[in-house]
């Protein structure tokens, strides 16, 4: 009840004040002031306030200060500790011999309340220093089994054991939950190309967005006819021969539910010669440009099945530029197409109308709106205006058609009232990254943090995932391609997407394609920001943070733009006087309701999390904000 006794103090003053002045009218000859009174003896023994960390189910560190002056000599020193207050020597008792006065209890019960005290014995007297209480964890944490699975998976790489994956082999990652489970569908990409010859579009299963079961591909080894079809017919009208077999890509998938039914759009880029129709080798080049993607869409009324119905072209990459096909050189990038038809991201808007997000690198993000009884476009009459509205590109230049800007991601949150356009920057091996920007209407105009006009070609701020790493692993490359989807149960929003090792993790030459899938919980800041967390979900449940579990040691990266190389994690200490040093200096505070940690001049989102890089992997907590000047943190505790 501090503001109890802060207005017991003032009318303590205030009474105080008013006695001198009744004393001084009753009396104006007052007395003299009494001679102050003689210092204290400073030859004594103080114990100084007690401070618990380290707060787990069943243990707490304790830690006291010990300061003797006297001529008496300690004998033990110590804790002692009980469920009432204030404990004594009776109760449980903790012996320290070393220099430092610390113990590290344990054999507690979970979600109990303690009171505990340090004391010291001497040749004379038994003395006891202020009591403090704490809680211990509440047993919600005590039944957490954290993941196994190893993240270095390629001693089960191999398509015998896919019962094993779990996470292993995801690349371009969309889910959405179907009855009791999420399904994940992604790129046709596994380390030593595992999944040749068994389908396209691999998916997996899972209850609880930790254990996930492979289920196979949900579309067949043959490709739908319509795509040779509609590329040939394409070609003859520009006069060109057919291709016999051309050479497909099966890339990126998004499935969403509309109504009772779920659709799925994917990407199936053509690499061969425009000119020449022979497949995209550097043998083969023809100083022309490879052909066409085309967007597909599969629909079915349950994801369970994998019994799909395909629907044909939604969508093809369009060209502003006619017969002018020709490339002078392989090293040229100034593209034939303007919109690059991969990458499909759905959404319905607040008016009810659904629209199609997709492109990559070429001339921009587009945006195409689409028929809600069939999902496909109204018209692709006129090439190419009737391909979609540009809703991001990264740089300001009509001629630029290199961009490095791709996989976009589109939702609403209905809480901010904004559309967030989520997409990846730089080549996806290493230095993919993640930005988002957001928008009143899904056309745009996009703005970043800074307030940039994305849709315009500002690059884009904040970077939300980046390569990272944390002390004990290899840390993570290419993190991004994302998909963002909402649990529709508990209102949590996700961010999935590919992370891969990088180059010669574990000795091996080749494990930068090794592409785990990786889930993390996003939250919201309080300006409306998207944050993702800086470690994997793992179902660490959601109790209550105390206080006294802050303080201690923590790994902080500040997620700064750097092509092609991992942030690396520096040290941070919260010390239990609320002081901040290291990484961020200042004091530290935390807001419990609002699940806020205040460093510095920086506020971030406190949570528990698993710590995947120890060994074992045991819960922690984790934070995730945004500085005043649009640099995404992240930060464990050690």
């Amino acid at each position: 009840m501090p503001h109890v006794r802060i207005l017991h103090v003032i009318i303590l003053l205030l009474l105080s004040g008013a006695c001198s002045e009744r004393e001084k009218i009753m009396d104006p000859i007052a007395p003299p002031p009494e001679e102050p009174a003689p210092p204290a003896a400073t030859d004594s023994i103080v114990l100084g306030d007690l401070v618990v960390s380290e707060i787990t189910l069943n243990g707490a560190r304790l830690v006291a200060s010990l300061a003797n002056t006297s001529d008496e000599t300690v004998i033990t020193k110590g804790f002692c500790y009980s469920l009432l207050s204030p404990p004594t020597l009776e109760d449980h008792v903790v012996t320290v011999d070393d220099a430092a006065f610390s113990a590290l209890l344990s054999g507690l019960s979970p979600n109990t309340s303690y009171a505990a005290r340090a004391f010291v014995t001497t040749n004379e007297r038994t003395l006891y220093g202020p009591v403090n209480r704490f809680r211990t964890l509440p047993d919600g944490l005590a039944s957490f089994t954290a993941p196994a699975y190893a993240d270095d998976y390629s001693p089960i790489s191999s398509w015998s054991n896919r019962s094993r994956w779990n996470l292993a082999n995801v690349h371009d990652p969309t889910v959405e939950k179907c009855g009791d489970y999420f399904y994940m569908y992604a790129t046709d990409a596994s380390y030593g190309n595992a999944h040749v010859g068994y389908g396209h579009f691999p998916y997996r299963r899972s209850r609880d967005l930790v254990n996930w079961e492979f289920l196979g591909m949900a579309m067949p080894e043959t490709p739908p006819a319509w795509i040779k079809d509609t590329l040939n017919n394409i070609r003859g009208r520009l006069g060109l021969a057919p291709i016999a077999n051309p050479a497909y890509g099966y890339w990126a998938p998004v499935v969403r539910r509309v109504g009772n039914t779920y659709r799925l759009y994917y990407s199936i880029p053509v690499d061969n010669y425009i000119a020449s129709g022979l497949p995209n080798t550097p043998a083969n080049f023809d100083n022309s440009w490879t052909e066409r993607a085309f967007i597909g869409l599969m629909e079915t009324d349950d994801l369970a099945s994998n019994a799909w119905e395909d629907k044909g072209m939604v969508v093809y990459s369009a060209t502003d530029r006619g017969t002018n096909w020709s490339r002078p050189s392989s090293t040229n990038w100034s593209a034939y197409f303007k919109w690059n038809a991969i990458d499909p991201s759905l959404l319905v808007d607040n008016d009810g109308k659904h629209w199609l997000v997709y492109g990559s690198w070429h001339s921009g993000i587009v945006a195409l709106e689409l028929d809600p009884a069939t999902g496909k476009p109204f018209s692709l009459d006129n090439e190419p205006a009737d391909f979609g509205t540009r809703v991001a590109r990264r740089t300001n230049s009509d001629n630029n058609r290199w961009q490095a800007q791709e996989a976009p991601e589109i939702i609403y949150n209905p809480e901010t009232g904004y559309y967030y356009l989520f997409l990846a920057y730089d080549e996806l091996a290493v230095a993919y990254n993640t930005r988002v920007c957001r928008s009143r209407s899904i056309t745009g105009p996009y703005e970043g943090y800074n307030g940039a006009n994305i849709t315009a070609g500002a690059d884009c701020f904040p970077v939300i995932t980046h390569p990272y790493r944390f002390s004990g692993h290899s840390g993570w490359v290419g993190i991004s391609h994302c998909c963002v989807f909402r649990d529709p149960d508990t209102g949590q929003w996700f961010f999935a997407s590919q992370g891969r090792l990088p180059e010669n993790t574990n000795g091996n030459a080749y494990s930068n394609a090794i592409m785990m899938g990786h889930v993390r919980e996003i939250e919201w800041t309080e300006n409306g920001w998207p944050v993702v967390m800086p470690e994997r979900y793992a179902g660490v449940p959601r109790v209550s943070i105390s206080e006294g579990e802050i303080a201690g040691t923590w790994e902080n990266i500040f997620l700064n733009y750097s092509s092609g190389r991992q942030q690396v994690a520096t040290e941070l200490v919260l010390s239990a006087d609320k002081q901040v040093s290291g990484a961020i200096t200042g004091s530290w505070a935390y807001d419990p309701l609002a699940g806020i940690l205040s460093l510095g001049e920086h506020r971030v989102l406190l949570r528990r999390g698993l710590d995947w890089e120890a060994n074992p992997r045991v819960p922690t907590l984790v934070y995730a904000g945004i500085t005043a000047q649009g640099v995404s943190i992240w930060g464990k505790k050690k």
